[in-house]
């Protein structure tokens, strides 16, 4: 026997209200454990025309409405005159929604196609060129927060590259102070993967714009790295649970890096009971 259409069409809204409620209170958790946001809070919220950015917005709406503290948003789109950009989608869907919103317009892209040999890597001087822009914005617009639409995948990801090609253990921030100490950055989507983040965008039917320039090569060694750990996670369900996981449980001690842990510093405790195992601790600071 087959379900009704209505059974089907209450399971579906079950499914997402499921969903949605799973993904605020990622967003929340993070929120929270890292403090991001604050009572007085004007944050800013980066929006690209991606799938991440949207959905960031769309949570940050709604955990506004019951949050413990009050914050305003303003919604921030740089228009890096990409060839073709659909110039009135951003603020069509921002007016339709009713968040304050302001449209940067910096031609960044000719930049890069000028600086950028064909077929090389864009990714580095394009994000550089748009975070200057930003932060410049979020100076004259009065924001104390930048959010970032960063997700789990990208901070798993960008571990990884550090790993790999880079020679450090360092991931992607939740929240961080920029360099010239004028800005706090925060990422309320640490905590969610991306495929629910697919699944959301398709929910709640955003206007996606899709990018053009960085995003669009394949050579990318982010991507090289995003297929890897899909591989690991179909040949083994859990593993980047586990790994992720590990991140939020970091032993300084059993690391090698004696800037974060002082060996020199180390003694055995005195007067062990004969017999005894020795325990090597660090001793207490006065």
């Amino acid at each position: 026997m087959t379900a009704t259409p209505a059974r089907d069409t209450r399971r579906a809204d079950h499914e997402s209200d499921k969903l949605a409620k799973r993904l605020r209170r990622l967003a929340g958790q993070a929120i929270a454990d890292f403090s991001m946001i604050e009572a007085g809070d004007k944050v800013m919220v980066c929006l690209s025309g991606g799938k991440d950015s949207y959905a960031m917005l769309d949570l940050l709406m709604r955990l506004r409405e019951k949050a413990p503290v009050p914050f305003e948003l303003v919604a921030v789109n740089l228009d890096q005159r990409h060839p073709g950009f659909p110039e009135h989608v951003l603020p069509e869907y921002l007016a339709s929604v009713g968040v304050p919103f302001h449209i940067e317009v910096q031609d960044t892209y000719s930049t890069v196609k000028r600086v950028i040999p064909e077929g090389k890597t864009m990714c580095s001087l394009c994000s550089r060129l748009r975070r200057g822009a930003l932060y410049r914005v979020a100076g004259e617009l009065g924001a104390t927060k930048i959010a970032l639409g960063h997700h789990r995948d990208d901070v798993l990801e960008t571990f990884f590259l550090n790993l790999f090609f880079g020679g450090q253990l360092k991931g992607m921030a939740p929240k961080l102070k920029s360099d010239d100490g004028k800005h706090i950055v925060i990422r309320p989507l640490t905590y969610v993967e991306e495929s629910d983040l697919e699944a959301y965008s398709q929910l709640r039917a955003f206007p996606i714009i899709p990018c053009d320039l960085c995003g669009s090569q394949e050579q990318l060694q982010r991507k090289q790295v995003k297929a890897m750990l899909r591989e690991w996670e179909r040949q083994h369900p859990g593993r980047v649970d586990t790994i992720f996981n590990a991140l939020t449980r970091v032993a300084p001690s059993h690391l090698l890096d004696r800037a974060l842990f002082d060996f020199n510093d180390l003694s055995p405790e005195p007067e062990s009971p004969e017999g005894a195992v020795v325990r090597f601790t660090r001793p207490e600071k006065p």
